[in-house]
């Protein structure tokens, strides 16, 4: 049995499934650059049949030219396949990923299809995705709740229609170690599949898809099904972060090894947490902030007179920076350019230009720059859309009963001249949505609105993130900045251009549907 386990990253699908975790195609191919600099083997791109959205992301994705194979995931439909190959067309390492459900509650209540139907329909999907993919992966859906022998004959029948990774899903996250364990030793003892991988893909709803992994893999599992920051439907997936550390540190019980690049996991944890608005808790295993830390005297003592006392991992093998440089307006290029480098982040020539210039504005207004402050520079810049925010000013009115506030927006609509637009309201951030109501002419409501610090200080950034409703539509929009009424301001144009792109459609000539 191979001692390599290859890492199945599924963050842009799996992990963009979770509320609020969507992703604009701009960050996506964000993401997918770095999970490619992670080393991770395959990344699931998409679901490309299930909108023109994800279509195009995959398609955008495998036109990236990527290390790491790209994977497009479709149910045992022609109609579905071929939405894959299409997508993936241009893509130089590709994989087919379908699946159909096996469990006995799902075949009876869902699909409602007898084993040997379900046999058939993967082996007729199998068979016709052939014709684009010589990379086939095939899952059974709820096969943690299916019985092990009907199992066993339908993966067998996988291999033999030209399968090479056979995926055993926790799909509700309700097995448990010793279970995963003895699950992928019973496949792997009793299918005839020599070249095949078996795949393990868990889910948290017991916060055991980590555990589960490391016990299909103790089990033959040579591939896990991961996400970073273990974000994904309902309690997410199992963590890739953690799963790839257990493997490390506890190489002496596993002997196994992946190609992840360790010192590349903080990074992008933290570009994935800031794209998709989903912060990490602070006490999250190896990425979370308090993850190194050592508040207890007794803890403290002993990391300084010996780390390995406490730390049973060193915090720059994950990628944590060994010290966190302060900047300021007198910093030069060079110094954040090391910067940006120590923090992970490879950025062209005129990037780096954009993000100096944006730094030395960001400096004028506060005092010291921390690491949190550039990494909200650097993701800030994927923001992407025609509406651009220039300017915000904000007009109270206090009297004895009442208190009403006015937001006037200076915008403009893919380069052209600014327009002011305004909306009251009983407070700035009230005003604020009012003005965006009226210029969409839309159903806006608001759902949450959180506001946190980027860095320390009284002078810290605030990072806004707004969580709206447009029509039927759901969508997450963040913005940063020294004040907290125009990190709002940032987050809703954000949600702005989300919807836009969403409709592909476009406002009036001016860009405005009821303008001043």
């Amino acid at each position: 049995m191979s001692d390599y386990v290859y890492i199945f990253d599924t963050t842009l699908r799996d992990g963009e499934q979770s509320p609020g975790c969507s992703m604009n195609v701009r960050e996506k191919l964000q993401v997918a650059r770095i999970l490619d600099e992670l080393g991770v083997d395959i990344i699931e791109a998409g679901f490309p049949a299930a909108s023109e959205g994800d279509f195009e992301s995959v398609r955008k994705v495998g036109e990236l030219g990527l290390d790491a194979t790209i994977a497009g995931l479709a149910r045992a439909r022609e109609g579905d396949i071929e939405a894959v190959a299409r997508a993936l067309d241009g893509c130089p390492h590709k994989r087919l990923h379908t699946f159909i459900a096996t469990s006995p509650i799902h075949r009876e209540h869902k699909l409602k299809m007898s084993q040997q139907e379900i046999i058939d329909s993967m082996v007729a999907a199998v068979e016709f995705g052939r014709q684009w993919f010589d990379d086939i992966e095939v899952s059974a859906e709820d096969a943690c709740r299916t019985e092990l022998e009907y199992l066993v004959e339908f993966f067998q029948a996988a291999v033999d229609a030209g399968a090479r990774v056979l995926n055993v899903p926790d799909t509700v996250g309700y097995t448990t170690p010793r279970e995963a364990r003895r699950m992928f030793r019973y496949l792997a003892d009793n299918l005839h599949a020599d070249r095949a991988i078996l795949s393990c893909h868990n889910h948290n709803d017991l916060g055991l898809a980590v555990a589960n992994s490391l016990g299909a893999i103790e089990g033959g599992a040579r591939q896990v099904e991961c996400t970073i920051n273990g974000i994904g439907e309902r309690a997410g997936n199992a963590s890739l972060e953690e799963v790839v550390m257990a493997l490390r540190t506890r190489h002496d019980r596993y002997g196994l090894k992946t190609g992840i690049e360790t010192t590349r996991l903080y990074p992008a944890s933290r570009i994935v947490s800031a794209v998709t608005g989903s912060p990490v808790q602070p006490n999250k295993a190896i990425v979370g902030r308090n993850a190194f830390a050592h508040e207890a005297g007794i803890h403290q003592d002993g990391v300084l007179k010996h780390a390995e006392t406490y730390e049973i991992m060193r915090p720059e093998s994950v990628g944590v920076p060994e010290n966190n440089l302060v900047l300021g307006k007198h910093s030069g290029r060079h110094a954040f350019s090391k910067r940006l480098e120590t923090l992970g982040y490879s950025v062209d020539r005129e990037t780096l230009e954009d993000l100096f210039t944006r730094f030395k504005a960001l400096a004028d207004r506060k005092k010291s720059v921390y690491d949190e402050d550039i990494e909200a520079l650097v993701l800030g810049s994927a923001q992407s859309g025609p509406w651009h925010l220039d300017a915000i000013s904000i007009h109270t009115e206090v009297d004895d009963t009442d208190q009403s506030a006015e937001a006037s927006l200076k915008l403009r609509f893919n380069g052209q001249a600014p327009r002011i637009y305004s909306g009251r309201g009983d407070g700035p951030v009230n005003a604020i949505v009012n003005a965006i109501r009226a210029i969409l002419d839309e159903d806006l409501h608001m759902e949450r609105f959180e506001v946190s610090a980027v860095s320390r200080g009284s002078d810290a950034q605030g990072r806004a993130t707004v969580r709206a409703t447009i029509g039927p539509s759901r969508y997450k929009g963040t913005g940063v900045s020294t004040d907290i009424v125009e990190a709002a301001a940032h987050a809703m144009v954000s949600i702005m251009n989300r919807h836009h792109q969403h409709q592909g459609r476009q406002p009036d000539a001016n860009g405005f549907r009821a303008a001043v």
